[in-house]
């Protein structure tokens, strides 16, 4: 019985979370249990509190009320790096590279970085490890043809892969991503987010993204969190979120005008 209750135990569960700033409510009561290998999607306007919940879940900020459990342990009052140590992993919307790097370089800095163990007298093999294991993340987004590449060199869909590459040096358990097709190419944002979710699918890797672009939406996510002043209005599979009034009038836009009037 216990190894049942293990199993089915969430990989993310938030309880009650509550976050001000001044006279605003950033988080109301946010209360979600996300399965292990899920694929939820975050949607909402700007402002909404997609970005809050998501600063809370890693460590970027702490919540006024709730608890934050992964795998069973309460994370609430871990900082970024000891929840990022934990499993919970984040690109951004804008992604976080240094431009005076090249792109395997980047990936070596992210590596050594998640690198628990300490310093060794063995660097030369620890160092051919981390650049067998950096080419491994390179190649598994198929962008190690850019290895050599400074940032500058780079389109942004490129950028975007880099950056979701570097964030899974730690190997995560469940990985947040910021819009991940924001800035790309209309022509790009398809085959990025299939590249995406191949290689976090392979990880078995929990997977929540903020997205505005509803036919990412609905392509790739199971579930949906749809956001408006700080509370979740609709959690469903996405035809049942897209289609709910609330969405529609304040999240979508796309309500019926006499549903507005």
């Amino acid at each position: 019985m216990s190894t049942s209750a293990k199993t089915e135990a969430p990989t993310l569960e938030t309880r009650g979370l509550m976050k001000s700033f001044g006279a605003v409510t950033a988080a109301h009561d946010i209360t979600v249990s996300v399965p292990e290998r899920a694929v939820w999607s975050l949607i909402g306007t700007n402002g909404a509190g997609k970005t809050t919940f998501v600063n809370m879940v890693t460590g970027y900020l702490h919540p006024d009320q709730g608890t934050i459990l992964f795998q069973g342990r309460d994370i609430t009052s871990l900082g970024p790096r000891e929840v990022t140590r934990a499993g919970i992993c984040r690109s951004f919307q804008i992604p976080q590279l240094c431009s005076e790097l090249t792109v395997l370089e980047n990936v070596l800095v992210a590596l050594a970085i998640a690198d628990p163990k300490p310093p060794s007298f063995f660097r030369k093999a620890r160092e051919s490890e981390a650049e067998d294991r950096a080419m491994e993340i390179l190649k598994r987004f198929r962008i190690e043809e850019h290895r050599g590449r400074l940032m500058t060199e780079l389109s942004a869909g490129v950028r975007k892969l880099l950056d979701i590459a570097m964030s899974m040096c730690g190997h995560p358990k469940v990985m947040l991503l910021d819009e991940p097709t924001s800035g790309v190419a209309a022509e790009e944002k398809f085959p990025i987010m299939d590249l995406v979710m191949e290689a976090l699918a392979a990880e078995n890797v929990t997977t929540l993204f903020v997205e505005h672009d509803m036919d990412i939406v609905t392509r790739y996510s199971d579930r949906v969190l749809a956001f408006y002043d700080g509370r979740i209005i609709a959690d469903d599979a996405p035809d049942e979120v897209l289609g709910d009034p609330q969405v529609q009038r304040y999240v979508t836009g796309t309500a019926p005008a006499e549903a507005t009037s």
